[in-house]
Formats: C-alpha cells, sequence, structure tokens
C-alpha cells in the first residue's frame, strides 16, 4: 500500500528524481574515490618522502572533495524539492477527495482524524521520500562499493564484512519490526487526542457553564497520558537502535585494526591500505546505517499510507452518476414520493412514506417534534443523504439522476448553526453567489437588507470589509445567522431551504426578514423547518410531522381545525389558543 501510494504521487517528478539520482551517484562515487587516493598519498608520498606526489595527489583530493559536496547538496536540494511535493499533491489529493464526502463518510472519519490525516501522516510520507531521495540512493552504492573497493584493497581481511554487515542488519531490522505495531497504535492515539482538544475548544461554554473544567481536563490528562506512553515506548526501541549499531561499529573496528595490524607486520599489508579499508569498512556500515534509519521510518509511513490510502478509496455515497441529468434551469418543484429514511445501522427510520409537493412561489413549512426528522427531510432536498426508500423529485427527476453540481447551484440552503468562514463579510457572501459569478457591492448590500443585516455591518467602520473571526464567533447568534441568511440571498435560488434558520432571531427581526424574503422569493419554492408558530402560521402549506410520519397538511387555519398534533403544539407557544 505504502509503494503503491508513493509510485502513484512520485510518478510526476521523475525527472527530479532521475538528477537526484544522477547527482547522488556522482557524490557516493566521489566519496568511495577519496580512501583509494588517501592511501595513495601515505604509501607513496608519505612512505617514501615525496613531496611532488603529495601535493599533486592533495590537490587531486581536494578536487573530488569539492566535486562530492556540491553534488551532494545538489541532491539534498533536489531530494526536499521532490518530497515537498509529494506532501503537497497528497494534502491536495485529500482535501479534494474529502470535500465530496457527504455526511455519512465525514461522520465515519470524523473531523479529528481527517486533520491528522491531512497533516501529520502527509508529513510523515514527506519525510520518507526525503529520506529516500538522500540515502537510499546511496546506501546500496556505498555499500556494493565499498565491498568491491575492500576486498580490492585485501581480500584477506574480507571475512570481518561477512561477519559484521549481516550482524548489523539483522540487530536492526529485529529492533524495526517491534516498531511497526507501536506505530500504527501511536497514529491512533493522536487522533484521539486530537478528538479530545477539538471537542473541549468547539463546545468550551458548555464546559464552562456545567463546571466540568476538571472532568475535561482529566479526560484529556488521560488521552495525552496515553500518547506519551506509547510515543516513549517507540522511543524506547529507537534509542536502541544507536547503542547497537555503535557496538558493532567499534567491535568491528578494533577487530579491523587487530587483524591489519598482525598482516602488516607480517609484510601483506601496507598502512595506507589499512586507513583505507578502515575507511571503506566504516562506509559499508554507514551504508547499512543509513539504510536503518529508513527502515525506521518506514514502519510509521507505513501505517500512515494505509490511513490516507482508506480516505483516497472510500467511494463517496453521494456522487453524479454517469448518465446525470443537467437541465439548463431548474424551476424549484420539490416532491417527496413515499420517502423514507434510515441511518446506518439503525434499528429504525427517521421517517418513513412521507409525501409532500413543493410549487415555485410558494412557501411550505415543516413543523414537528424534536427528532422528528424535519432537518433530515431538508438534507435530502439538497442530497446531503439519500432516500432509503421512495424518492426526493425536484422538477420530476429524481435527484439522485441529477447532476450534483448543478442541483446544489439551484438551492440557497441556510442550516440550523449558520456557520461563517474566516476573513470578510463581503467573502463570506461571495460564497453564496452563483458558479462563476462575482457579486458586486449593489447586490451585497440589497442581500443584506433582505436579512435585516445591513444596519450593524453599515455601523461598522469597515462594512462590507469588517473581519470574520473563525465560525463567525465575533458576531451574536442572531447575527451569524442573517448574514447565513443574506449569503443565501445573494444567489437567487430556484430553491430556498431554511432549516430553523430564524430560531436566533427576535420576533419582529423575523417578521420583517420574511417579509422582505418573500419579496426576493416570489418565484421560489421556499422550505422552511421551524419551532415557532409565528415562523410558519403565513406559509402557503404546513407539514406537521410526527414520530417519521405526516399526520397532517394544510394551511394554518386549517390545521388548526384537522390536527391535533398541531393545535397542541399551537396551543403551548399560545398562538390563538383555543381557536378551533
Amino acid at each position: 500500500m505504502l509503494w503503491e501510494l508513493l509510485r502513484r504521487h512520485v510518478r510526476p517528478y521523475r525527472r527530479l528524481l532521475a538528477v537526484v539520482a544522477l547527482l547522488q551517484v556522482i557524490s557516493t562515487l566521489a566519496t568511495l574515490y577519496l580512501p583509494t587516493v588517501n592511501a595513495a598519498i601515505i604509501n607513496d608520498g608519505v612512505a617514501q618522502g615525496n613531496l611532488t606526489l603529495i601535493v599533486e595527489l592533495g590537490g587531486v583530493m581536494l578536487a573530488v572533495t569539492a566535486l562530492q559536496v556540491v553534488c551532494a547538496v545538489g541532491a539534498v536540494y533536489f531530494g526536499s524539492r521532490t518530497a515537498m511535493s509529494v506532501g503537497r499533491d497528497l494534502r491536495s489529493a485529500i482535501f479534494h477527495h474529502v470535500t465530496g464526502f457527504s455526511a455519512e463518510e465525514t461522520g465515519r472519519f470524523g473531523a479529528p482524524s481527517l486533520l491528522t490525516r491531512t497533516t501529520n501522516d502527509v508529513q510523515q510520507i514527506q519525510l520518507l521520500v526525503q529520506l529516500t531521495c538522500t540515502m537510499l540512493i546511496t546506501a546500496p552504492i556505498m555499500c556494493v562499493g565499498g565491498i568491491v573497493m575492500a576486498i580490492h584493497l585485501n581480500a584477506g581481511l574480507a571475512w570481518l564484512l561477512v561477519v559484521s554487515v549481516p550482524l548489523l542488519a539483522v540487530a536492526n531490522y529485529w529492533i524495526v519490526s517491534h516498531l511497526l505495531p507501536i506505530f500504527r497504535r501511536l497514529q491512533r492515539q493522536i487522533d484521539g487526542i486530537n478528538r479530545v482538544m477539538r471537542e473541549q475548544l468547539t463546545g468550551l461554554r458548555v464546559v464552562r457553564a456545567f463546571a466540568r473544567e476538571p472532568y475535561e481536563r482529566n479526560r484529556f490528562a488521560e488521552s495525552n497520558r496515553a500518547l506519551a506512553d506509547t510515543a516513549l515506548e517507540a522511543g524506547r526501541w529507537q534509542a536502541l537502535m544507536l547503542p547497537v549499531t555503535t557496538l558493532v561499529i567499534n567491535i568491528s573496528s578494533v577487530a579491523l585494526i587487530w587483524f591489519g595490524g598482525q598482516r602488516i607486520d607480517a609484510g601483506q599489508m601496507q598502512v595506507g591500505s589499512l586507513i583505507a579499508f578502515l575507511s571503506y569498512f566504516m562506509q559499508i556500515l554507514l551504508a547499512v546505517l543509513m539504510a536503518t534509519f529508513i527502515l525506521v521510518v518506514i514502519p510509521r509511513a507505513s501505517v500512515c499510507a494505509e490511513r490516507i490510502t482508506e480516505v483516497l478509496t472510500t467511494t463517496p455515497a453521494i456522487t453524479s452518476n454517469e448518465t446525470a441529468v443537467r437541465p439548463e434551469r431548474i424551476m424549484g418543484e420539490v416532491r417527496l414520493d413515499s420517502a423514507t429514511f434510515s441511518y446506518l445501522g439503525a434499528d429504525r427510520p427517521v421517517f418513513e412514506d412521507v409525501s409532500l409537493t413543493a410549487h415555485p412561489g410558494t412557501t411550505t413549512a415543516i413543523v414537528g417534534s424534536t427528532g422528528s426528522g424535519k432537518s433530515t427531510l431538508l438534507s435530502l432536498v439538497c442530497r446531503m443523504y439519500d432516500v432509503t426508500g421512495g424518492s426526493v423529485n425536484v422538477d420530476g427527476i429524481d435527484v439522485r439522476d441529477l447532476d450534483i453540481e448543478r442541483l446544489w447551484s439551484a438551492i440557497g440552503l441556510v442550516p440550523q448553526r449558520g456557520y461563517l468562514f474566516s476573513g470578510t463579510v463581503a467573502d463570506n457572501l461571495q460564497l453564496g453567489a452563483p458558479p462563476g459569478h462575482v457579486a458586486d457591492e449593489d447586490e451585497m448590500w440589497e442581500a443584506l437588507r433582505v436579512a435585516a443585516a445591513d444596519d450593524f455591518i453599515a455601523a461598522h467602520p469597515d462594512g462590507l470589509a469588517m473581519q470574520v473571526a473563525q465560525g463567525g464567533m465575533n458576531f451574536s447568534g442572531g447575527q451569524r445567522q442573517r448574514l447565513a441568511i443574506a449569503r443565501a440571498v445573494i444567489r437567487r435560488p430556484a430553491i430556498y431551504l431554511f432549516d430553523d434558520a430564524f430560531s436566533a432571531l427576535d420576533v419582529h427581526t423575523d417578521a420583517r426578514v420574511r417579509a422582505a424574503l418573500r419579496e426576493v422569493s416570489a418565484t421560489a419554492t421556499v422550505l422552511i423547518v421551524s419551532q415557532r408558530i409565528a415562523t410558519v402560521a403565513e406559509a402557503d402549506q404546513i407539514v406537521v410531522i410526527d414520530d417519521g410520519r405526516v399526520v397532517g397538511t394544510g394551511d394554518h387555519a386549517h390545521l388548526l381545525r384537522t390536527c391535533s398534533q398541531y393545535r397542541e403544539f399551537a396551543d403551548s407557544q399560545s398562538v390563538n389558543a383555543g381557536q378551533t
């Protein structure tokens, strides 16, 4: 899975990798040549007292060293560029794929996990690519080249290589094999601590309101302690690698000097050759060590690759099929035919056998008890979910057969929580503009007027350039809802979906906004979910849902006479109490 992911995302940078490989080959060959030059200086220059040869070979050594340094720096530079580019592409791929997820897939992974996979997991893949570019090409050339050059110098000491190299490789493999499950657990715990932190930051006001700070601190401390313990366990295994490697290298070096010294005494080897052999011996073990560094990263990168691939291979449940209809214009007629919906794994449907029709130029309100499925019904119209039975039709076409982008472009949705994005008021309003259209200031102010938001925006010195904090936290709940309404209005959609979008408005502002909306939505289909009778009383059609079924349909007066659930709902808010 790791190699498939790397192959797919490294392929666009083949030329850059070829440059890195060439530079690494030249740098490594230069490194391998230096001990031979050094041996010649000692054997033929220093031992013979030949100063001219020492100067000549010294110049050669400096030139080779300069070449090695230039190539090594170039390889690191281009290798880093490749790694950063692969990381950028992976993050982009994950982001674009996740933006196509329906609520079902987003809920299954969870926002904290998706954030971790997009940042931390990609960073591990990026690190592996960088180490591969700087070490993986060098290590085999240096190892094989070092062995060849060492044997060429003195084959009698080659048996030390046969013992030392496999010993070092086996010791490091044993350590790495224990790291893989630890890193897998570590990534899950990073998800966990991100989840706890996100929940605490998002629900900070609730935590403080209920004086739950000690409980939340303990919950975070448990997650933090578990992560720290796992990181320490991984660190202990990683820390073991350096002493083991150093021990093998030092013992091997002592053995080499001992047996090499004996060969010098026997006249079978020169001092310069022993020094060169020792240099090659160190280069060979260094190559094994470099391979080990990569092996340390591979387990964690493999886990991260699995998690990234899991996201990228998840097919969104809500997509446009190949034969999707893309009408030039959507008029906005919405019809539900025996619509039934159940959440995945639920024991019973949220609602079943719901039928209703909303015509352009009319307002349809949906009321009912909490948990009756009102908001879910609106989610079906804009295909946040798909029905599990029956159908949802727009202009007589099943929404599952409509091009999803075309459907969304015809809908103006105002959710229960009017989420605003960081930036300016103008930036947030532009999000609601029709695709390919840039709204001008007049359109923005008109949308703000309809949403009764023009007063507090005009009162601010920056006006439309007023800064918006993430989530709109620098606005009150009512102001956020009005800006969300303005964002939907600026599109002038064929279908308006208001999901309890007036709940944070006072009665007078609610009436003003609805009156202005009637003007701009005269030819559009309006669907309103609300708990407030005053908001829905003037609707052309009111649909009452109770326990997942439609129990009443009609206007306000008709339902007061014929629907006991609606009458109780109205009486509880003292609207036309006692009317029959």
